[in-house]
């Protein structure tokens, strides 16, 4: 479930990358995905997740570092959260494309990430 929804956002995120910076940036593609062991304390759920990408000239880096947290928010609600650490390719973070492209970038892979935990969990729940 998590492997997936990885997948999926960063693949929005090289579509948006590509609309917004040029189609050679969405070249890139998801390695790897590590994932540390989940703990539970008290309410809380965490898992630390790491994404590793290939740029379109082969280099390796780090696109996320983050934290996931599913917390009780009430009797029949949870609370889902990421925090953390998101970088574009290489290529584009020399180019300078300016904050707001990699804002973007950044609002649509952790959001669609969000999106496409919050429907696995639900049909979960169901």
């Amino acid at each position: 479930m998590l492997q997936r929804a990885c997948e999926v956002a960063y693949y929005e995120g090289s579509t948006t990358l590509a609309k917004l910076a040029g189609p050679a940036y969405g070249l890139t593609r998801l390695a790897d995905v590590c994932l540390a062991d989940l703990t539970e304390k008290d309410d809380c759920v965490h898992i630390a997740l790491q994404w590793d990408a290939i740029a379109a000239g082969g280099t390796l880096f780090t696109a996320l570092l983050a934290d996931l947290r599913l917390v009780r928010a009430g009797e029949q609600t949870s609370a889902l959260s990421l925090a953390g650490a998101y970088w574009p390719p290489p290529a584009l973070a020399d180019a300078e494309p300016g904050w707001v492209t990699v804002r973007r970038c950044a609002t649509a892979v952790t959001g669609t990430f969000l999106d496409s935990l919050a429907c696995e969990l639900c049909h979960l729940a169901a």
